[in-house]
């Protein structure tokens, strides 16, 4: 399938099979997300799988937008690993951290499509308790809850995913 229409036909899916992700697929999806580009090439982003029963009760504690997706993938930054820019007068010590695990996560949520898997990117939860909930160490710091899976037979995107902003809304010359 061609990116741009890869790219369109992907939605942010709500309604997901109970069945496993395959771990072929998602060692491809996983790949995708650590080839993806960084700033200065520091790779500070880190992916923590939650699919064990376990795991999936203490995310419906964190937040309700899991879906009941079999799969979900919990996309964070280390801290002390990203590139900062010090020189940067309008954002205080800037870092890239949010960026590059956004990046990834946006590569991972590509290669899943291309695998037939379906994802919505969450951002619904407080990021202290997530690092309490899963015990993450303070430097690593949540960006975004990847929900994957296949989704159900009834499943279909909302009428919104079609609507698109005109690209003059977006585009301005310097």
């Amino acid at each position: 399938m061609d990116f741009m229409e890869l790219a369109k036909n992907r939605y942010s899916e709500r309604y997901y099979d109970p069945r496993p992700v395959e771990q072929e697929k998602l060692d491809r999806i996983l790949e995708a997300g650590r080839a993806a580009p960084t700033a200065c090439n520091y790779q500070p982003q880190r992916f923590y799988l939650i699919r064990s029963e376990e795991a999936k009760a203490k995310l419906r504690t964190v937040t309700h937008f899991h879906f009941n997706a079999p799969l979900t993938i919990l996309v964070c930054y280390d801290a002390n690993e990203v590139w900062r820019n010090p020189r940067d007068r309008y954002y205080d010590n800037y870092n890239s951290g949010e960026q590059d695990a956004s990046i990834a996560a946006t590569s991972m949520m590509f290669e899943a499509e291309e695998q037939g898997i379906h994802s919505v990117w969450v951002r619904g939860f407080d990021s202290k308790t997530v690092v309490d909930t899963f015990g993450l160490p303070r430097n690593i710091i949540p960006v975004m809850m990847l929900v994957l899976g296949y989704p159900r037979e009834d499943a279909k995107p909302s009428d919104w995913h079609y609507v698109r902003r005109p690209m003059e809304d977006f585009v301005e010359e310097l």
